[in-house]
C-alpha cells in the first residue's frame, strides 16, 4: 500500500483547481491538506507550510512505513519527510528540486539573512544526512549535495514530459501576413525569474513586430505589471488551466524562459524546459550554467542569452526561424513516465536492501 500526503492545489491565489481531500485508487491512498490562500511571499509560504506540516503529521501518525519518499522544492518539505521517516523507523528517499539554502543566500537581504541562513543550513545538513538515497533534478546540484551529505547514494533524474504534452499537436495556425511574432511565457512571476528585468526592455527593443503574452502569478507580478505599464506589446494574464495553456502554446511562435542573474540559479534546471521542449516550438532562454548547458546539449532550436541582456535577446529573437523543431529524440529520452519508472525501481531496491539478510564476513 502507498500513502500519498500532499496539499490541495494552491500554487496561485488567483487560480484554484478542484480536488478531493481524500481519494482511494487501488492500493494508493491520497490525503490532500487544505492550505490558506497566499500570495507566494516568504511569510505567506511559511504560514501555508505550517498547515501542511501539522496536517501531514496527523495523517501519518501511528503509521509504520517501509520507505518514506519526500519530493521537495522547498527544504521544509524534505525536513518533514525526514521527521516522518524517523518516527516510522523507515529509510528516507529524497527527491531534491532546489537547493533552498543556496537560493536564499542569493535572495535574502538584511537581518533576516543573518538570522535565517544559519538555521536553514543546519536543517539542510540534518535533513540530507538522514537520507539513504537522494535524487537531484539537476547536475548542477551534485557537488553541493556530495559535500553536505557524503553518506547518501546520489542519482540525477531530471524533470520529465507529462503524457498530456505528448498527446497534442502544437503546430501554429498559418501565420497571416504582417502578424506580429508572439513570444509566450507561462509560469511563476517571482524573484527567481526576474521577468520584470528583461521583458519590458526586450519588448521596447523589438517594437511592434513582436508581442509578449505573459501568463502567471507570483510575488513579483505586481512589479512586472508596473514595469510593463504603457507597453502595448505586452499582455499579462492570470494563470490558466492546462487545457487553455496548451492552446496558448499552440498560438505562440516562440516560448520564453528567464532566470534571474544569481549564482544559485546557475545550478538549477527549470521544469519548464521539458514542457516547452515537448511542443516543438523554438525556445528563447535567458539562462546560464546547468540550464544553458542542458539546453545547448539536449534541445534543438533553443537560443540562449545571458540573463538580463535585452540587446542579445532581441538579436536572437529576430533571427529565430518561426518553424517547428524536430525533438523526437528528446521527447523519447525525457518522458516523465520513463523517468518515474526508473526512480520507482530505485525506491523498491532501497526497500529490498533494508530487508536483505546481513552477510557475515567469513
Amino acid at each position: 500500500a502507498i500513502d500519498v500526503v500532499t496539499t490541495m492545489p494552491n500554487r496561485y491565489s488567483a487560480f484554484r483547481a478542484e480536488a478531493a481531500s481524500r481519494e482511494q485508487s487501488g492500493q494508493v491512498s491520497i490525503h490532500r491538506i487544505a492550505l490558506p490562500s497566499h500570495q507566494s511571499g516568504f511569510f505567506d509560504q511559511a504560514k501555508a507550510f505550517s498547515f501542511f506540516l501539522f496536517g501531514a503529521l496527523r495523517a501519518t501518525k501511528g503509521e509504520r512505513y517501509d520507505l518514506v519518499v519526500a519530493t521537495s522544492s522547498r527544504l521544509f518539505t524534505a525536513t518533514l519527510g525526514a521527521v516522518v521517516a524517523r518516527r516510522a523507523g523507515a529509510p528516507l528517499y529524497l527527491d531534491i528540486r532546489d537547493l533552498f539554502v543556496d537560493t536564499m543566500r542569493s535572495l535574502l537581504r538584511g537581518s533576516l539573512r543573518w538570522v535565517a541562513l544559519p538555521l536553514f543550513g543546519l536543517l539542510e545538513r540534518l535533513t540530507f544526512r538522514s537520507a539513504q538515497r537522494i535524487n537531484l533534478v539537476s547536475e548542477g546540484f551534485v557537488a553541493d549535495v556530495e559535500w553536505i551529505a557524503p553518506q547518501a547514494t546520489l542519482s540525477v533524474y531530471t524533470n520529465g514530459i507529462d503524457d498530456l504534452f505528448l498527446q497534442h499537436d502544437f503546430s501554429s495556425p498559418t501565420r497571416k501576413d504582417g502578424a506580429p511574432v508572439t513570444i509566450c511565457y507561462a509560469g511563476n512571476l517571482g524573484q527567481g525569474q526576474g521577468m520584470e528585468r528583461i521583458v519590458p526592455d526586450l519588448a521596447r527593443l523589438l517594437g511592434d513586430g513582436f508581442r509578449f503574452e505573459v501568463i502567471g502569478a507570483g510575488g513579483m507580478r505586481q512589479r512586472f505589471a508596473e514595469f510593463s505599464s504603457g507597453i502595448d506589446q505586452i499582455a499579462l494574464r492570470a494563470p490558466v488551466a492546462r487545457e487553455e495553456l496548451i492552446a496558448c502554446y499552440r498560438q505562440a511562435d516562440i516560448l520564453f524562459l528567464h532566470l534571474n542573474d544569481c549564482p544559485a540559479f546557475e545550478k538549477v534546471l527549470p521544469s519548464k524546459v521539458f514542457e516547452y521542449a515537448a511542443t516543438g516550438k523554438p525556445i528563447l532562454a535567458g539562462v546560464r550554467g546547468a540550464a544553458r548547458a542542458f539546453l545547448q546539449r539536449e534541445v534543438p532550436g533553443a537560443y540562449c542569452f545571458d540573463p538580463g541582456d535585452a540587446n542579445e535577446a532581441a538579436r536572437l529573437a529576430r533571427s529565430i526561424p518561426l518553424e517547428m523543431v524536430d525533438r523526437k529524440a528528446f521527447v523519447n529520452r525525457f518522458s516523465r513516465r520513463k523517468i518515474m519508472h526508473v526512480m520507482a525501481e530505485e525506491m523498491l531496491a532501497t526497500v529490498a536492501k533494508r530487508f536483505a539478510p546481513a552477510v557475515e564476513n567469513p
